[in-house]
């Protein structure tokens, strides 16, 4: 399939499910690659919690923290969210390597934030340059980015995120002023870690392993429903953006990075063309890099 093909399907899907897309899938062993604004700096929202997880298992490998390490977690002053320990009603005594799990598989705020405070956002910024993700920084914890929302949104709250003109006002919809990547960068850096650049194999698999075990079937992996294909990923989600990024592997040993950016005008909550898109999107670029 030529460039201008893929690039052709791509915009077609993207228009087809009312977004502005932006995408970069790379096979993990040859490098072949396929981009479409693939350098556009974009917010990552939980997206960001791969740099979390990758900083913390750097520091273990350097002997800086113990996996195993207990934390606990109060009832009070969680991060707020739907998932994991932010749900949760009870004092939480776990490890570190348990908070990623949860950070991770069902994107859960609370656990975010624990690790974060374990390792700090200097670090995660550190481990992003090491890896060369030029484009990549960690401006705020998650919960510190939930309270921009808040505070933009103003006094009507929660209610006010439909409204199209606060939208436009919310810093963490401004890759400018938070967490922010490109979609080349996220493929550079779970390359890292499939190939085991980005810590010692001991490490890398349990990233690895941790990736595999997300909840969420319905973007990316939704393009690849068979039974011997194997989807790794991490969402991410805030209002009118849907991303993911994860590695994609085919029975014949075909490993491949993608990192799908979305936005739409539309302020719904559940949107089911946009989230779907990312895995149509997803295929369009593996088929791609796998055509003869």
């Amino acid at each position: 399939m030529s460039d201008t093909v893929t690039a052709a399907r791509l915009d077609a899907a993207f228009a087809d499910a009312g977004v502005t897309g932006w995408l970069h899938a790379v096979d993990i062993d040859s490098e072949a690659q396929v981009g479409a604004g693939a350098d556009q700096p974009v917010c990552t929202a939980s997206v960001h919690k791969l740099c979390v997880l990758v900083t913390l298992h750097e520091l273990a490998a350097a002997g800086e923290l113990d996996l195993t390490e207990r934390i606990e977690c109060p009832p009070t002053g969680r991060t707020p969210g739907p998932t994991g320990l932010a749900a949760m009603l009870d004092p939480v005594l776990l490890s570190l390597r348990d908070a990623a799990f949860l950070m991770m598989s069902v994107s859960d705020n609370t656990a975010a934030d624990l690790l974060l405070r374990r390792v700090g956002l200097d670090a995660v910024n550190r481990t992003a340059a090491r890896l060369g993700l030029t484009r990549t920084r960690a401006v705020y914890g998650f919960g510190e980015m939930l309270g921009t929302m808040r505070e933009d949104a103003g006094p009507d709250g929660a209610r006010a995120l439909t409204d199209p003109h606060v939208i436009t006002r919310l810093r963490a919809l401004d890759p400018a002023r938070t967490n922010h990547s490109t979609p080349r960068d996220m493929t550079r850096l779970l390359g890292a870690v499939w190939r085991d650049e980005a810590c010692p194999p001991e490490y890398g698999a349990a990233m690895r392993r941790i990736m595999g075990l997300q909840v969420w079937p319905h973007r990316l992996a939704s393009g690849f429903p068979f039974d011997d294909v194997h989807v790794a990923g991490k969402t991410g989600s805030l209002p009118t953006l849907r991303n993911e990024v994860g590695v994609v592997e085919y029975p014949d040993g075909g490993r491949y990075a993608v990192a799908v950016f979305t936005r739409t005008a539309h302020t719904a909550a559940v949107l089911p063309a946009a989230d779907a898109v990312i895995g149509t999107a997803a295929r369009i670029a593996v088929d791609a890099l796998r055509a003869p």
